[in-house]
């Protein structure tokens, strides 16, 4: 190699060291795996398995449903049932990193009515939207790290829609410990 091909080629490399110390930074904070979250570990690690933390037919018992059918599913997922007492809404949320501070707050600025509660042992929230006696749900620490919730709605009649919601918090917590 002749010596302006290395001058050329000390100048690029100068060049690109220079440009990459000039754009470096420093980001605060401490970092997660992926699917991690702020914890050691987690219940709901597999995309859109979190859906299956109670199965469908625990799901229907649980709020007095002949069956129940899935909706959507993501990081909220959807069921609707029809029992003896009409159509049941059911809607199962998680939230690696969430809190049930976020969670109260987002209620109370909603005008939820709001109770505190244990679940399994857990600390947990139990919600119901002014003058909707019909739905209720239940927010409760993950047993690893995050937060999920259960809302139960019927359309009309129906049993305790917090009992319900409650009932699927414990079985959430039992099938994922």
């Amino acid at each position: 190699m002749n010596a302006r091909r290395w001058g050329a080629a000390l100048a690029t490399v100068l060049t690109t060291g220079a440009l990459l110390t000039g754009c470096t930074r420093t980001i605060e904070g401490r970092a997660v795996p992926e699917g991690i979250g702020s914890g050691t570990g987690a219940e709901f690690t597999r995309l859109l398995t979190e859906c299956d933390a109670v199965a469908d037919e625990k799901i229907a018992e649980a709020v007095g449903a002949d069956y129940v059918y899935r909706g959507f599913f993501g990081a909220i997922c959807r069921w609707d049932g029809e029992g003896p007492a009409g159509v049941v809404k059911v809607t199962f949320n998680w939230f690696e990193t969430g809190s049930l501070d976020h969670e109260r707050a987002a209620a109370e600025g909603l005008g939820y009515e709001i109770e505190n509660t244990t679940i399994e042992g857990r600390r947990a929230l139990q919600m119901r939207r002014p003058g909707d006696p019909r739905s209720c749900g239940v927010s409760s620490g993950a047993s690893t790290t995050g937060i999920f919730g259960w809302w139960v709605q019927y359309t009309s009649g129906g049993t305790d829609p917090c009992e319900a919601a409650a009932t699927l918090a414990r079985l959430t917590l039992n099938l994922s410990s």
